[in-house]
């Protein structure tokens, strides 16, 4: 007890070396100190599990997918467009506006933006797939032309492709195509003066 008293008095002269305002405390902290008192250590939080972590998670990636996107699509400018399809424009008064509409720019590639071929008939539908692909390729080589097989995987997509009917939808429009009467020959379609006018009007449809 006499060690204790001791200790205390200590304390005590060292308390009243402190600010009035900070006596108590000091007493405080320094007899607990001697006592052997020690405060316990706050709580670490508890580590999130799984399903704690993954709405977080959820949170972040939806928008760093959409701000990645929104990032990588452009609108096409004249300078993306090889010279003839810029003449096209001009022959028939459309702009690149007017493509923006339809199509988009991500990175070096040009892709359709349209959902909608404005049509529920399918002989008109595979026309207008023709055309619009055609149009596609020209946007980056010059060519207005695409093949039957890529035709054919689009309209099978869009749910518009009628097989009894296929040769005949092509053979009934032959004068938009280099083709003349259409045959299970003819695997590349490359449009005529005719065709590329009918384009002009399609895309001028879809606005």
């Amino acid at each position: 007890m006499k060690k204790l008293k001791d200790k205390v008095q200590e304390i005590v002269a060292i308390a009243q070396e402190c600010p009035e305002n900070l006596q108590q405390i000091c007493f405080e902290v320094l007899l607990k100190n001697a006592l052997g008192v020690q405060q316990p250590p706050a709580p670490s939080p508890a580590p999130k599990t799984e399903k704690e972590a993954a709405p977080e998670q959820e949170k972040k990636e939806p928008k760093s997918v959409v701000e990645a996107a929104a990032k990588s699509q452009d609108d096409l400018s004249s300078a993306d467009l090889h010279v003839k399809a810029r003449r096209l424009l001009e022959k028939h008064d459309l702009s690149v506006d007017h493509l923006n509409q339809l199509f988009y720019k991500e990175g070096d590639e040009v892709l359709p933006l349209y959902d909608d071929l404005k049509t529920i008939r399918t002989s008109e539908s595979q026309v207008r797939i023709t055309l619009l692909q055609c149009l596609l390729n020209a946007m980056r080589t010059g060519d207005f032309q695409t093949t039957v097989e890529a035709v054919r995987e689009e309209a099978s997509t869009r749910k518009c492709y009628d097989k009894n009917n296929w040769g005949n939808n092509y053979t009934n429009n032959a004068g938009l195509f280099d083709f003349g009467k259409y045959s299970r020959n003819v695997k590349t379609i490359t449009l005529s003066e005719q065709g590329k006018t009918e384009l002009a009007d399609v895309v001028k449809k879809l606005q």
